[in-house]
Protein backbone atom coordinates (compact mmCIF):
# COMPACT_ATOMS: atom_id res chain seq x y z
CA UNK A 1 0.00 0.00 0.00
CA UNK A 2 1.07 3.55 -0.65
CA UNK A 3 2.00 6.19 1.91
CA UNK A 4 1.90 9.98 1.64
CA UNK A 5 5.68 10.03 1.42
CA UNK A 6 5.69 7.44 -1.36
CA UNK A 7 3.17 9.51 -3.32
CA UNK A 8 5.25 12.69 -2.92
CA UNK A 9 8.44 10.95 -4.01
CA UNK A 10 7.00 8.89 -6.87
CA UNK A 11 8.71 9.54 -10.21
CA UNK A 12 8.65 8.08 -13.71
CA UNK A 13 11.88 7.09 -15.45
CA UNK A 14 12.47 9.27 -18.54
CA UNK A 15 12.58 6.23 -20.82
CA UNK A 16 8.99 5.20 -19.94
CA UNK A 17 5.67 6.72 -20.99
CA UNK A 18 4.28 6.39 -17.46
CA UNK A 19 4.76 4.62 -14.16
CA UNK A 20 2.07 3.11 -11.95
CA UNK A 21 2.20 2.84 -8.18
CA UNK A 22 -0.50 0.54 -6.78
CA UNK A 23 -2.32 1.12 -3.51
CA UNK A 24 -5.15 -1.37 -2.85
CA UNK A 25 -8.57 -2.32 -4.21
CA UNK A 26 -7.58 -1.36 -7.75
CA UNK A 27 -6.45 2.18 -6.83
CA UNK A 28 -3.16 3.36 -8.33
CA UNK A 29 -1.18 6.55 -8.86
CA UNK A 30 -0.01 7.16 -12.44
CA UNK A 31 3.06 9.35 -12.88
CA UNK A 32 4.31 10.84 -16.19
CA UNK A 33 7.94 11.62 -17.05
CA UNK A 34 7.08 15.33 -16.72
CA UNK A 35 6.06 14.75 -13.12
CA UNK A 36 2.24 15.00 -13.30
CA UNK A 37 0.47 12.55 -10.99
CA UNK A 38 -3.11 11.26 -11.38
CA UNK A 39 -5.23 8.79 -9.46
CA UNK A 40 -7.09 5.98 -11.25
CA UNK A 41 -9.28 3.10 -10.14
CA UNK A 42 -9.04 -0.11 -12.12
CA UNK A 43 -12.13 -2.34 -12.09
CA UNK A 44 -13.93 -4.84 -14.26
CA UNK A 45 -17.53 -4.80 -15.42
CA UNK A 46 -19.19 -6.97 -18.03
CA UNK A 47 -15.93 -8.85 -18.48
CA UNK A 48 -14.09 -5.66 -19.50
CA UNK A 49 -11.39 -3.75 -17.62
CA UNK A 50 -12.03 -0.04 -17.09
CA UNK A 51 -10.18 2.86 -15.48
CA UNK A 52 -12.00 5.59 -13.56
CA UNK A 53 -10.11 8.88 -13.23
CA UNK A 54 -10.30 10.04 -9.61
CA UNK A 55 -8.25 13.24 -9.65
CA UNK A 56 -4.77 14.74 -9.66
CA UNK A 57 -2.25 14.49 -6.84
CA UNK A 58 -1.65 16.42 -4.59
CA UNK A 59 -5.04 18.19 -5.08
CA UNK A 60 -6.57 14.80 -4.21
CA UNK A 61 -4.52 13.29 -1.42
CA UNK A 62 -4.13 9.60 -0.62
CA UNK A 63 -6.90 9.63 1.99
CA UNK A 64 -9.38 11.34 -0.38
CA UNK A 65 -8.40 9.03 -3.26
CA UNK A 66 -9.18 5.99 -1.10
CA UNK A 67 -12.56 7.53 -0.12
CA UNK A 68 -13.41 8.07 -3.79
CA UNK A 69 -12.33 4.51 -4.55
CA UNK A 70 -14.61 3.15 -1.82
CA UNK A 71 -17.53 5.26 -3.08
CA UNK A 72 -17.03 3.96 -6.63
CA UNK A 73 -16.83 0.35 -5.41
CA UNK A 74 -20.11 0.84 -3.52
CA UNK A 75 -21.75 2.05 -6.71
CA UNK A 76 -20.39 -0.95 -8.59
CA UNK A 77 -21.68 -3.31 -5.89
CA UNK A 78 -25.09 -1.72 -6.34
CA UNK A 79 -25.07 -2.45 -10.07
CA UNK A 80 -24.03 1.08 -11.11
CA UNK A 81 -21.08 1.58 -13.43
CA UNK A 82 -18.93 4.30 -11.75
CA UNK A 83 -17.87 5.80 -15.09
CA UNK A 84 -21.49 6.03 -16.26
CA UNK A 85 -22.45 7.57 -12.91
CA UNK A 86 -19.72 10.20 -13.42
CA UNK A 87 -21.14 11.07 -16.85
CA UNK A 88 -24.61 11.53 -15.36
CA UNK A 89 -23.19 13.80 -12.65
CA UNK A 90 -21.52 15.98 -15.29
CA UNK A 91 -24.73 16.21 -17.31
CA UNK A 92 -26.68 17.10 -14.17
CA UNK A 93 -24.22 19.88 -13.41
CA UNK A 94 -25.13 21.72 -16.63
CA UNK A 95 -28.35 23.06 -15.07
CA UNK A 96 -27.06 26.25 -13.42
CA UNK A 97 -30.49 27.88 -13.35
CA UNK A 98 -31.62 25.60 -10.54
CA UNK A 99 -33.99 22.75 -9.89
CA UNK A 100 -37.03 24.33 -8.25
CA UNK A 101 -40.41 23.56 -9.76
CA UNK A 102 -40.80 27.13 -11.00
CA UNK A 103 -37.37 27.20 -12.67
CA UNK A 104 -37.80 23.83 -14.35
CA UNK A 105 -41.42 24.48 -15.39
CA UNK A 106 -40.56 27.83 -16.99
CA UNK A 107 -37.55 26.27 -18.71
CA UNK A 108 -39.79 23.54 -20.15
CA UNK A 109 -42.45 26.12 -21.03
CA UNK A 110 -39.88 28.24 -22.86
CA UNK A 111 -38.94 25.31 -25.07
CA UNK A 112 -42.51 24.21 -25.81
CA UNK A 113 -44.58 27.40 -26.03
CA UNK A 114 -43.11 28.68 -29.34
CA UNK A 115 -44.79 25.69 -30.99
CA UNK A 116 -48.21 26.27 -29.39
CA UNK A 117 -51.04 28.58 -30.28
CA UNK A 118 -51.03 31.86 -28.35
CA UNK A 119 -54.23 30.90 -26.49
CA UNK A 120 -52.83 27.55 -25.33
CA UNK A 121 -49.54 29.13 -24.25
CA UNK A 122 -51.33 31.83 -22.24
CA UNK A 123 -53.69 29.34 -20.59
CA UNK A 124 -50.84 27.03 -19.57
CA UNK A 125 -48.75 29.85 -18.10
CA UNK A 126 -51.74 31.19 -16.16
CA UNK A 127 -52.35 27.76 -14.69
CA UNK A 128 -48.74 27.44 -13.55
CA UNK A 129 -48.89 30.87 -11.93
CA UNK A 130 -52.30 30.37 -10.32
CA UNK A 131 -52.38 26.71 -9.28
CA UNK A 132 -48.82 25.37 -8.91
CA UNK A 133 -46.22 28.08 -8.31
CA UNK A 134 -47.82 29.68 -5.21
CA UNK A 135 -47.62 26.36 -3.33
CA UNK A 136 -44.68 24.46 -4.82
CA UNK A 137 -42.84 26.89 -7.09
CA UNK A 138 -39.85 27.50 -4.81
CA UNK A 139 -39.41 23.87 -3.77
CA UNK A 140 -36.68 21.65 -5.25
CA UNK A 141 -38.47 19.16 -7.46
CA UNK A 142 -36.42 16.30 -6.00
CA UNK A 143 -37.88 17.13 -2.57
CA UNK A 144 -41.54 17.32 -3.62
CA UNK A 145 -43.49 14.26 -2.56
CA UNK A 146 -46.49 12.87 -4.49
CA UNK A 147 -48.79 13.67 -1.56
CA UNK A 148 -47.75 17.36 -1.75
CA UNK A 149 -48.52 17.58 -5.46
CA UNK A 150 -51.85 15.86 -4.80
CA UNK A 151 -52.74 18.32 -2.04
CA UNK A 152 -51.95 21.21 -4.39
CA UNK A 153 -54.16 19.85 -7.17
CA UNK A 154 -56.95 19.12 -4.70
CA UNK A 155 -57.06 22.82 -3.87
CA UNK A 156 -58.12 23.29 -7.50
CA UNK A 157 -60.72 20.53 -7.20
CA UNK A 158 -62.14 22.13 -4.07
CA UNK A 159 -63.17 25.19 -6.02
CA UNK A 160 -65.13 22.92 -8.40
CA UNK A 161 -62.64 23.07 -11.26
CA UNK A 162 -62.26 19.34 -11.94
CA UNK A 163 -61.21 19.89 -15.55
CA UNK A 164 -58.61 22.45 -14.48
CA UNK A 165 -57.20 20.05 -11.88
CA UNK A 166 -56.92 17.37 -14.55
CA UNK A 167 -55.12 19.81 -16.85
CA UNK A 168 -52.83 20.80 -13.96
CA UNK A 169 -51.80 17.17 -13.49
CA UNK A 170 -51.13 16.90 -17.22
CA UNK A 171 -48.84 19.97 -17.07
CA UNK A 172 -47.08 18.62 -13.98
CA UNK A 173 -46.54 15.28 -15.71
CA UNK A 174 -44.78 16.94 -18.64
CA UNK A 175 -42.60 19.08 -16.36
CA UNK A 176 -41.57 16.07 -14.27
CA UNK A 177 -40.67 14.11 -17.38
CA UNK A 178 -38.54 17.04 -18.53
CA UNK A 179 -36.93 17.18 -15.07
CA UNK A 180 -36.03 13.48 -15.33
CA UNK A 181 -34.53 14.01 -18.77
CA UNK A 182 -32.42 16.97 -17.57
CA UNK A 183 -31.22 15.26 -14.40
CA UNK A 184 -33.16 17.32 -11.84
CA UNK A 185 -35.07 14.35 -10.44
CA UNK A 186 -34.63 10.60 -10.45
CA UNK A 187 -38.20 9.73 -11.42
CA UNK A 188 -41.59 11.08 -12.47
CA UNK A 189 -43.86 11.13 -9.42
CA UNK A 190 -47.07 11.97 -11.29
CA UNK A 191 -48.07 8.32 -12.01
CA UNK A 192 -48.38 7.93 -8.22
CA UNK A 193 -51.40 10.23 -8.40
CA UNK A 194 -53.33 8.00 -10.78
CA UNK A 195 -56.87 7.59 -9.47
CA UNK A 196 -56.34 10.09 -6.64
CA UNK A 197 -58.12 13.00 -8.35
CA UNK A 198 -61.76 13.13 -9.33
CA UNK A 199 -62.06 11.63 -12.82
CA UNK A 200 -62.60 14.08 -15.64
CA UNK A 201 -64.12 12.50 -18.73
CA UNK A 202 -63.74 15.45 -21.01
CA UNK A 203 -66.29 18.07 -21.95
CA UNK A 204 -68.93 17.15 -24.49
CA UNK A 205 -70.91 19.94 -26.08
CA UNK A 206 -74.61 19.15 -25.92
CA UNK A 207 -75.95 18.24 -29.35
CA UNK A 208 -79.30 17.00 -30.65
CA UNK A 209 -78.89 14.08 -33.06
CA UNK A 210 -82.50 12.92 -33.32
CA UNK A 211 -83.94 14.10 -36.69
CA UNK A 212 -87.41 14.91 -35.34
CA UNK A 213 -86.09 16.94 -32.39
CA UNK A 214 -83.54 18.67 -34.58
CA UNK A 215 -86.29 19.56 -37.04
CA UNK A 216 -88.11 21.26 -34.16
CA UNK A 217 -85.01 23.31 -33.40
CA UNK A 218 -84.65 24.31 -37.06
CA UNK A 219 -88.25 25.50 -37.11
CA UNK A 220 -87.57 27.56 -34.01
CA UNK A 221 -84.55 29.14 -35.68
CA UNK A 222 -86.62 29.90 -38.79
CA UNK A 223 -89.10 32.03 -36.83
CA UNK A 224 -86.56 33.64 -34.47
CA UNK A 225 -87.44 37.32 -34.07
CA UNK A 226 -84.03 38.66 -33.00
CA UNK A 227 -81.71 40.94 -34.95
CA UNK A 228 -80.90 40.20 -38.57
CA UNK A 229 -77.20 39.49 -37.85
CA UNK A 230 -77.80 37.03 -35.02
CA UNK A 231 -80.60 35.39 -36.97
CA UNK A 232 -78.33 34.83 -39.97
CA UNK A 233 -75.57 33.36 -37.75
CA UNK A 234 -78.15 31.15 -36.05
CA UNK A 235 -79.32 29.82 -39.42
CA UNK A 236 -75.79 29.27 -40.79
CA UNK A 237 -74.39 27.61 -37.65
CA UNK A 238 -76.04 24.20 -38.16
CA UNK A 239 -75.73 24.41 -41.95
CA UNK A 240 -71.97 25.06 -42.08
CA UNK A 241 -71.06 23.56 -38.65
CA UNK A 242 -67.77 25.40 -38.28
CA UNK A 243 -66.41 26.34 -34.84
CA UNK A 244 -68.13 29.35 -33.24
CA UNK A 245 -64.99 31.49 -33.37
CA UNK A 246 -64.47 30.72 -37.04
CA UNK A 247 -68.05 31.59 -38.00
CA UNK A 248 -68.52 34.74 -35.95
CA UNK A 249 -65.09 36.04 -37.03
CA UNK A 250 -65.84 35.62 -40.74
CA UNK A 251 -64.89 38.55 -42.97
CA UNK A 252 -66.47 39.42 -46.30
CA UNK A 253 -63.12 39.19 -48.08
CA UNK A 254 -62.99 35.51 -47.09
CA UNK A 255 -66.25 34.76 -48.88
CA UNK A 256 -66.68 34.34 -52.62
CA UNK A 257 -70.41 34.20 -53.25
CA UNK A 258 -69.97 33.64 -56.97
CA UNK A 259 -67.77 30.59 -56.39
CA UNK A 260 -69.87 29.58 -53.35
CA UNK A 261 -66.72 29.18 -51.28
CA UNK A 262 -65.62 30.45 -47.88
CA UNK A 263 -61.82 30.48 -47.36
CA UNK A 264 -60.90 30.63 -43.67
CA UNK A 265 -57.28 31.79 -43.18
CA UNK A 266 -55.03 29.38 -41.29
CA UNK A 267 -54.44 32.04 -38.64
CA UNK A 268 -58.11 31.87 -37.61
CA UNK A 269 -58.26 28.09 -37.37
CA UNK A 270 -57.83 26.00 -34.22
CA UNK A 271 -54.25 24.91 -34.86
CA UNK A 272 -50.76 24.98 -33.39
CA UNK A 273 -48.69 28.12 -33.81
CA UNK A 274 -46.87 26.56 -36.77
CA UNK A 275 -50.20 25.49 -38.29
CA UNK A 276 -51.58 29.01 -37.96
CA UNK A 277 -48.48 30.58 -39.49
CA UNK A 278 -47.67 28.07 -42.21
CA UNK A 279 -50.77 25.94 -42.71
CA UNK A 280 -53.20 26.00 -45.60
CA UNK A 281 -56.52 27.83 -45.29
CA UNK A 282 -59.63 25.80 -44.60
CA UNK A 283 -62.09 25.78 -47.51
CA UNK A 284 -65.81 25.62 -46.75
CA UNK A 285 -68.09 24.96 -49.73
CA UNK A 286 -71.26 27.04 -49.42
CA UNK A 287 -74.52 25.32 -50.32
CA UNK A 288 -77.13 27.28 -52.25
CA UNK A 289 -79.09 28.08 -49.07
CA UNK A 290 -76.00 29.58 -47.39
CA UNK A 291 -75.24 31.75 -50.41
CA UNK A 292 -78.81 33.10 -50.35
CA UNK A 293 -78.59 33.93 -46.64
CA UNK A 294 -75.25 35.69 -47.09
CA UNK A 295 -76.53 37.72 -50.07
CA UNK A 296 -79.42 38.93 -47.92
CA UNK A 297 -77.08 39.80 -45.03
CA UNK A 298 -74.36 41.54 -47.05
CA UNK A 299 -76.06 44.96 -47.41
CA UNK A 300 -76.39 45.19 -43.61
CA UNK A 301 -72.77 44.44 -42.66
CA UNK A 302 -70.52 44.81 -45.72
CA UNK A 303 -69.39 48.29 -44.70
CA UNK A 304 -67.80 46.87 -41.51
CA UNK A 305 -65.79 44.24 -43.40
CA UNK A 306 -67.17 41.62 -41.02
CA UNK A 307 -69.98 39.24 -41.81
CA UNK A 308 -71.22 39.24 -38.20
CA UNK A 309 -70.11 42.50 -36.51
CA UNK A 310 -70.95 43.19 -32.88
CA UNK A 311 -73.83 45.46 -31.96
CA UNK A 312 -71.79 47.88 -29.83
CA UNK A 313 -68.41 47.61 -31.53
CA UNK A 314 -68.99 47.22 -35.24
CA UNK A 315 -65.26 46.82 -35.85
CA UNK A 316 -65.20 43.57 -33.84
CA UNK A 317 -67.04 40.27 -34.41
CA UNK A 318 -70.22 39.53 -32.52
CA UNK A 319 -69.70 37.75 -29.21
CA UNK A 320 -70.22 34.03 -28.80
CA UNK A 321 -72.99 34.85 -26.31
CA UNK A 322 -75.11 36.26 -29.14
CA UNK A 323 -76.00 32.88 -30.64
CA UNK A 324 -75.88 31.18 -27.25
CA UNK A 325 -78.45 33.62 -25.88
CA UNK A 326 -80.60 33.17 -28.98
CA UNK A 327 -80.64 29.40 -28.48
CA UNK A 328 -81.60 29.86 -24.83
CA UNK A 329 -84.37 32.25 -25.88
CA UNK A 330 -85.70 29.47 -28.11
CA UNK A 331 -85.69 27.10 -25.12
CA UNK A 332 -82.42 25.32 -25.94
CA UNK A 333 -80.19 25.67 -22.89
CA UNK A 334 -76.52 24.53 -22.93
CA UNK A 335 -77.62 21.17 -21.52
CA UNK A 336 -79.73 20.55 -24.65
CA UNK A 337 -77.91 22.17 -27.58
CA UNK A 338 -74.83 24.38 -27.85
CA UNK A 339 -73.43 26.38 -30.74
CA UNK A 340 -70.33 24.18 -30.82
CA UNK A 341 -72.62 21.15 -30.55
CA UNK A 342 -73.84 21.74 -34.13
CA UNK A 343 -70.55 20.13 -35.18
CA UNK A 344 -71.39 16.94 -33.31
CA UNK A 345 -74.94 17.06 -34.69
CA UNK A 346 -73.67 17.27 -38.26
CA UNK A 347 -70.95 14.68 -37.77
CA UNK A 348 -73.39 12.15 -36.35
CA UNK A 349 -76.27 12.70 -38.75
CA UNK A 350 -74.09 12.94 -41.86
CA UNK A 351 -72.67 9.52 -41.02
CA UNK A 352 -75.78 7.80 -39.69
CA UNK A 353 -78.57 9.39 -41.74
CA UNK A 354 -76.91 10.41 -45.00
CA UNK A 355 -74.19 7.72 -44.89
CA UNK A 356 -71.46 10.13 -45.99
CA UNK A 357 -67.81 9.09 -46.12
CA UNK A 358 -66.23 9.66 -42.65
CA UNK A 359 -63.05 11.01 -44.27
CA UNK A 360 -65.05 13.64 -46.13
CA UNK A 361 -66.89 14.58 -42.93
CA UNK A 362 -63.60 14.92 -41.01
CA UNK A 363 -62.16 17.10 -43.77
CA UNK A 364 -65.20 19.38 -43.56
CA UNK A 365 -64.77 19.57 -39.77
CA UNK A 366 -61.10 20.51 -40.34
CA UNK A 367 -59.97 17.54 -38.29
CA UNK A 368 -56.58 15.98 -39.01
CA UNK A 369 -56.93 12.38 -40.19
CA UNK A 370 -54.63 10.10 -38.17
CA UNK A 371 -52.96 6.81 -38.90
CA UNK A 372 -52.72 3.89 -36.46
CA UNK A 373 -49.80 5.57 -34.67
CA UNK A 374 -51.64 8.85 -34.22
CA UNK A 375 -49.74 10.77 -36.90
CA UNK A 376 -51.53 13.05 -39.33
CA UNK A 377 -51.06 11.63 -42.79
CA UNK A 378 -54.01 12.44 -45.03
CA UNK A 379 -53.74 15.87 -46.63
CA UNK A 380 -56.54 15.36 -49.14
CA UNK A 381 -59.08 18.21 -49.01
CA UNK A 382 -61.94 16.26 -50.67
CA UNK A 383 -63.25 19.60 -51.93
CA UNK A 384 -65.38 18.10 -54.72
CA UNK A 385 -66.92 15.51 -52.38
CA UNK A 386 -67.43 18.07 -49.63
CA UNK A 387 -69.20 20.43 -52.01
CA UNK A 388 -71.72 17.71 -52.86
CA UNK A 389 -72.03 16.69 -49.20
CA UNK A 390 -72.69 20.23 -47.99
CA UNK A 391 -75.48 20.70 -50.53
CA UNK A 392 -76.99 17.37 -49.54
CA UNK A 393 -76.78 18.38 -45.87
CA UNK A 394 -78.47 21.75 -46.46
CA UNK A 395 -81.26 20.06 -48.44
CA UNK A 396 -81.67 17.51 -45.64
CA UNK A 397 -81.98 20.31 -43.07
CA UNK A 398 -84.73 21.87 -45.21
CA UNK A 399 -86.61 18.57 -45.13
CA UNK A 400 -86.19 18.28 -41.35
CA UNK A 401 -87.46 21.81 -40.89
CA UNK A 402 -90.61 21.10 -42.91
CA UNK A 403 -91.06 17.70 -41.26
CA UNK A 404 -90.72 15.79 -44.54
CA UNK A 405 -88.94 12.50 -45.21
CA UNK A 406 -87.90 11.89 -41.63
CA UNK A 407 -87.42 8.19 -40.98
CA UNK A 408 -87.12 7.31 -37.31
CA UNK A 409 -84.84 4.47 -36.32
CA UNK A 410 -86.57 1.72 -34.41
CA UNK A 411 -85.03 -0.56 -31.86
CA UNK A 412 -84.58 -4.09 -33.12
Amino acid sequence: MLTDAACRNATCPPDKKQARFSDSGGLYLQVSPAGSKRWFLKYRTGGKEKQLAIGSYPAVGLKDARAKRDDAKLKKAGGIDPIQARKVEKLTAVNPAGDSLKVVALEWYGKQSPHWSEAHADRSLRQFERDLFPWLGDRRMADIKPVELLATLRKVEERGAVETADRGLMLARQVWRYAVATGRVERDITPDLKGALSPYRGRHFAAITDPVKFGELLRGIQVYKGGVIVRAALQLAPMLFQRPGELRGAAWDEIDLEAALWTIPAARMKRSKDGKENGDPHLVPLPRQAVELLRELKPFTEVTGLVFPGERQRSKPMSENSVRSALIALGYTPEIQTWHGFRATARTMLAERLECDPLVIEAQLAHAVKDANGRAYNRTTYLKQRTAMMQEWADYLDKLRTGADVIQLRAA
